[in-house]
């Protein structure tokens, strides 16, 4: 199918899926005239990736498991794996986020009083 159609059937700009066939993630054959031809698995192909992305998969991570997908049905204990791993990287990260937000309350309490006139230094 044309550039076009992909675009239209996935709701991704033209631009959008040059760039992933850039980085590796589509890949279309070259019509006689020059014109990318993408099969029609690149639609569902697509739908992993964006939702891999909402996942909060980087493309990079998406390429690396790439793989994982063409495999189909077989591909799920490594890909709830993969899952897991982002779960746990998440969780780290709202972690020191609730620390980093507990010590900015901490300073914001702070009053001149107790000896804290710059939230920045330490008492």
């Amino acid at each position: 199918m044309k550039i076009g159609t992909l675009s239209a059937l996935t709701g991704l700009s033209r631009d959008s899926l040059r760039f992933y066939e850039k980085r590796g993630l589509l890949q279309a054959r070259r019509a006689d005239n020059g014109y990318r031809d993408y099969p029609e698995e690149a639609v569902q192909w697509l739908g992993y990736v964006r939702t891999a992305q909402q996942l909060g998969f980087t493309l990079a991570e998406i390429a690396a498991d790439m793989p994982l997908l063409a495999q189909g049905e077989e591909a799920g204990p490594a890909l709830r794996a993969a899952l897991a791993i982002k779960l746990a990287d998440i969780d780290a990260r709202i972690a020191a986020l609730r620390g980093l937000r507990a010590e900015l309350a901490k300073r914001l309490d702070a009053t001149p009083e107790t000896g804290a006139s710059c939230p920045l230094r330490s008492a």
